[in-house]
């Protein structure tokens, strides 16, 4: 009988290559990634072109790593992060090896925590033959003698590999001067996209000569505004993104790179430059009326004036980041929501706005108003349960990331409506929105009832919570108009007292963020999380879940990757004895201040977490640093270990 079996199983054909690949097409990344190590034909499956779009490979510079980029020779092309390179011998093999097995192969490259010598980079550079993005942020090594590519041979050998580049980022250059970033953007004339976030650059005044820049030659020290605008003049045919973030760009300076002949600008990043006015910002959306995506966030001095001016300008615009422009008022914000093509809108920390008028500009025609995909919210204290409701409601059918952390005055009213209403959420956070409770994540009904309670004694009216016939889950239908509307405050009196629907009906969840949200058991907990496409889930500083939830969770969400449970002293060893079994991917945790995690559970995490990057044990006292030390030997990905003040520390000690 036995035989007979081995011989039917002998005859069983393998899948074609192209079913195999057909079925993986429908997993996420991370599934497929598995599915990849069951055998060797769904390895080779999922190999397939179709899934190698945008893949990169991050990891540091080591003898190891050698072996890994001779293995990257077999794809038809990828992009590299390596990190920690510096001028030794493993750093130049390795960026030798690069260059030989992979330079007309690679299409983007990132350097990031490296102190590598011109020499290093110029014996790769010439090999990068399909580069399209190149990341130098940082390298301060490379421009601090101010010679890097000084050398006609050497800019003719750079240029002709880079030719075809298409992203430059040469962002926190310290050093970065007119000749240094002449001889580099000279050998890439087809520049689409230029970051130069945190550089020092001289807008209106030289502080080495003492006059306006404009008044010297190319400088060997800093890097001037009239410098810039020449490569924005030579590159204007194919130039469209600029990030000028915290630069001391002024507002005259802004104007000038607005006023470029025949720049067409659609992304433009100018995130904390403190200096820019309101006058700016007008003359900025006059002059580039073509601009999609503009973050203007905490640019503290600018007020609704700009708001209006971008709503009124800007009829291309998809993305849009105020945050922390504190001045920002509500007013305005009707015309922005009426901009049909914004799809990503960043409020957070604009503290005086409400809410009010955002829902009066998406209460217009469907054709006359805003079809938002994202929307933060964060730290915005007058966002009230009105506001979230009617957003729910106009927001329904597009609305796939909502960010209201810290919102501290919304309550289980806004979760319900959330979960009603936004099914579509991939993302949602509400971190610190200390009111809301199990039943709002339950999606429970509120009703009033005036019983005695008889342990206290009080006689006056308490409220009860039931469930809506078990029929919680599905999203009730109420008795509103199918039209989205502005909802009264007699509509969120009459929703309060219908059964909601439950956090379970976003079964789209990939993060999700209840931190801090102090209220919560493991009632709800171990009832609702149970999305298992969940990514990245927070339950830190929960004080009354317990080894219930831990284990809850990490049977029902087995994609997670990141999960945060720290402040949580309920989480004790067996919690995560129970959970680590089903968190094979989990790749960052966070237990700090998790004073029932023991050494016990640091064995548990090397036998099923061999994926670990990130861990937090840090305030643990009952983790001794031998044990810890034997952790980071058993764990082969682990980068990132916050251990201080375990074993019982004196906190009281200064470091």
């Amino acid at each position: 009988m036995g035989d007979s079996d081995g011989e039917e199983a002998k005859e069983t054909p393998e899948l074609p290559v192209e079913i195999l690949v057909y079925i993986l097409s429908f997993l996420h990344a991370s599934d497929r990634k598995e599915a990849s190590l069951v055998c060797h034909s769904w390895y080779n499956a999922s190999q397939d072109l179709r899934f190698q779009k945008n893949l990169t490979f991050c990891f540091p510079a080591s003898a190891s790593s050698l072996e890994l980029v001779r293995g990257l020779s077999r794809k038809s092309r990828c992009s590299l992060v390596i990190s920690q390179l510096d001028g030794f011998s493993v750093s130049r093999s390795l960026l030798l090896e690069v260059g030989l097995c992979l330079g007309s192969k690679l299409e983007s490259l990132a350097l990031p925590g490296s102190s590598i010598t011109e020499a290093s980079l110029l014996t790769l550079l010439p090999r990068l033959t399909s580069l399209r993005r190149l990341d130098l942020r940082g390298l301060d090594s490379l421009f601090m003698s101010g010679a890097f590519l000084s050398r006609e041979e050497h800019r003719q050998q750079v240029r002709s590999a880079l030719s075809g580049l298409e992203e430059l980022d040469l962002s926190d250059l310290r050093y970065l001067s007119d000749l240094t970033f002449n001889r580099l953007t000279g050998c890439t004339p087809r520049l689409r996209r230029l970051s130069l976030a945190s550089c020092h650059i001289a807008f209106e005044f030289n502080p080495y000569r003492g006059c306006p820049v404009g008044a010297v030659e190319d400088s060997s020290a800093l890097l001037s505004l009239r410098n810039l605008k020449r490569l924005l003049t030579e590159q204007k045919s194919t130039l469209v993104a600029l990030d000028l973030s915290r630069t001391s760009i002024t507002p005259e300076s802004l104007r000038t790179i607005a006023q470029v002949q025949d720049l067409v600008l659609e992304e433009l990043c100018l995130h904390g430059c403190k200096e820019l006015t309101d006058y700016s910002v007008e003359a900025l959306v006059k002059h580039q009326p073509s601009l999609q995506r503009l973050d203007i966030s905490a640019c503290t001095e600018l007020t609704s004036r700009s708001v209006e001016a971008i709503a009124r300008d800007l009829k291309s615009l998809t993305y849009l980041s105020l945050s922390r422009d504190w001045r920002i008022t509500e007013k305005g914000l009707a015309d922005l929501l009426s901009v049909s093509s914004l799809r990503s809108l960043d409020l957070s920390e604009c503290l005086h706005v409400s809410g009010t008028e955002i829902m009066k500009g998406l209460s217009g025609s469907n054709a006359a108003r805003a079809r938002l995909e994202m929307l933060s919210l964060k730290s915005c204290t007058y966002i009230r349960d009105l506001a979230v409701f009617s957003l729910a409601q106009l927001l329904g059918d597009t609305l796939v990331e909502l960010d209201l952390t810290s919102c501290v005055n919304v309550t289980d009213l806004s979760v319900c409506a959330i979960a009603t209403y936004l099914q579509r959420l991939v993302v949602l956070r509400l971190g610190w929105c200390k009111q809301v409770t199990d039943w709002g994540l339950l999606g429970m009904v509120e009703t009033s009832k005036c019983d005695p309670d008889e342990e206290t004694g009080d006689k006056g009216p308490r409220f009860t919570r039931t469930f809506g016939n078990m029929g919680f889950f599905k999203p009730p239908r109420l008795p509103f108009e199918e039209r989205p509307k502005l909802v009264t405050q007699n509509d969120l009196e009459q929703f309060s007292r219908q059964a909601g629907a439950s956090l379970l009906a976003l079964n789209r969840l990939q993060e999700l963020d209840l931190s801090a949200c102090s209220k919560l058991t493991d009632s709800s907990i171990t009832q609702v999380v149970r999305h298992p496409d969940l990514h990245r889930l927070s339950l830190s500083m929960l004080p009354e879940i317990t080894d219930a939830s831990f284990a809850s969770v990490a049977w029902h969400c087995r994609s997670l990757t990141s999960l945060a449970l720290s402040h949580c002293p309920g989480i004790s060893d067996r919690g995560l004895a129970q959970a680590a079994p089903y968190l094979h991917r989990l790749q960052h945790l966070y237990l700090s201040c998790c004073n029932n995690i023991t050494d016990r559970s640091l064995f548990v995490l090397v036998q099923h977490c061999k994926r670990l990057r990130t861990l937090d044990i840090s305030r643990c006292k009952n983790i001794s640093m031998t044990t810890m030390d034997l952790l980071q030997s058993q764990l082969p990905f682990l980068e990132n270990v916050h251990y201080k003040f375990i074993g019982g520390a004196d906190l009281t000690l200064p470091l």
